[in-house]
C-alpha cells in the first residue's frame, strides 16, 4: 500500500483514506499520524491513548466544536471550558454502554433565561452537527483487510 500523507482523498471501498494512519513501535504500541503533522501515541504504556480513549475523546471533541460558536456568542472568543468525557465498559461484551460528555464553564454571568436559551442552542448545534454522535448513536459498519507486503513508513 502507498500511503502518503499529503492525499487527503475520502476513503474508498479498497481502503481507508491515506492521510491518516498506524506505525507500529513495539508490542501494542503505534503512533499514529495525520496528513496536518500531528501524532498520537496509541497502545499500552505511559503517555499513551487507548483506542477507546480516543473514540471518548472524538466524542467530547465533537460536542466542544459543534457548540463552540454558540457559546462564544454569549461568552466571548476566549471562554474557558474544560469537557470531561467517559463511557460505560461493559467486559463480558467487550463494549461501550454509553458515554457521558460534561461541557464546563462559567455560566454565572448570564440571566437564568439567557443561560437556558444558550444551552438550548448549543445543544441544538450539537445534534446538529456532532458527526461523531451521529455515528454513534446510528452505528456504522466497518471492514478490515489483510495485506501482504513491505511495509514502509510514509514521507512526511
Amino acid at each position: 500500500m502507498n500511503i502518503t500523507p499529503k492525499d487527503t482523498s475520502p476513503a474508498s471501498e479498497d481502503g481507508p483514506a491515506p492521510a491518516l494512519f498506524l506505525e507500529r513501535q513495539g508490542t501494542r504500541q503505534y503512533v499514529a499520524r495525520n496528513a496536518r503533522g500531528a501524532e498520537v501515541l496509541l497502545g499500552d504504556g505511559p503517555g499513551r491513548f487507548s483506542p477507546g480513549d480516543l473514540l471518548k475523546i472524538a466524542l467530547a471533541g465533537c460536542n466542544a466544536m459543534s457548540s463552540d460558536r454558540r457559546l462564544i456568542t454569549a461568552l466571548g472568543e476566549d471562554f474557558a471550558q474544560v469537557i470531561g468525557v467517559s463511557g460505560a465498559y461493559d467486559e463480558a461484551a467487550d463494549r461501550f454502554d454509553s458515554f457521558q460528555v460534561e461541557l464546563v464553564q462559567d455560566l454565572s454571568g448570564l440571566a437564568e433565561e439567557e443561560r437556558a436559551a444558550l444551552e438550548h442552542r448549543a445543544e441544538s448545534a450539537i445534534e446538529r452537527n456532532c458527526t461523531i454522535g451521529h455515528t454513534l448513536t446510528r452505528g456504522v459498519t466497518y471492514t478490515h483487510t489483510f495485506t501482504s507486503e513491505a511495509a514502509e513508513t510514509p514521507e512526511a
